[in-house]
């Protein structure tokens, strides 16, 4: 069923945003040099590797450096970035993810798999799941880069705080994963994001 929805949903979302993924491309290529398109690979089901698709924010080739993403004094990410970062607009495409089956809609969201390394067996558990695109740990940590930005060692505290945080409210997914948590979760990211024009 969920699967069904996934891809209802997406192809619904794809045509009605279908402005949106052609006014965004070109306001990110008139504002820095480089593709419209950011590619990484994540780890999704069952440890595999998956190329996963967002909206570049940042200047072109700038995500050599570090994983992590520090809040307004991060100067990789374009003036634009910011605003399609602030409303997860950069996410959209991961629309595409989803038709293709290596995201849902709802679920853990993918790591890289420097971070999956570091996952003890009971973490793992996150990875029998398809990852998504939104889910518990995406609402509440919404202003994750912010919160890195306010203290000295970012990735640190990524790695010992917030990740196993994250993957802690993961797990109240999958261990209740129904289709009415797949629509609560959806509507409460929804609510999320218009809640930060206030």
């Amino acid at each position: 069923m969920i699967r069904f929805l996934d891809i209802l949903l997406s192809i619904i979302a794809i045509i009605i945003l279908s402005p949106v993924f052609v006014i965004i491309p070109l306001l990110i290529v008139a504002e820095s040099k480089g593709g419209f398109l950011f590619k990484q690979i994540r780890v999704g089901l069952n440890g595999r590797d998956f190329v996963l698709f967002k909206f570049r924010s940042m200047y072109a080739n700038s995500d050599k450096g570090s994983l992590i993403t520090i809040g307004n004094r991060d100067s990789r990410i374009t003036k634009f970035g910011y605003f399609i970062r602030k409303y997860k607009i950069d996410e959209l495409p991961q629309l595409f993810n989803v038709l293709m089956g290596c995201m849902s809609i709802v679920g853990p969201r993918p790591e890289v798999r420097k971070y999956v390394n570091l996952y003890t067996e009971e973490q793992r558990l996150i990875l029998t799941v398809k990852p998504g695109i939104t889910d518990y740990a995406s609402i509440k940590y919404s202003n994750e880069s912010n919160m890195i930005a306010e203290v000295d060692s970012p990735e640190e505290v990524y790695i010992e705080q917030i990740l196993p945080a994250k993957i802690e409210l993961n797990m109240m997914y999958i261990e209740n994963k129904t289709v009415i948590n797949y629509f609560k979760i959806i509507l409460l990211t929804i609510a999320k994001i218009f809640r930060k024009d206030k």
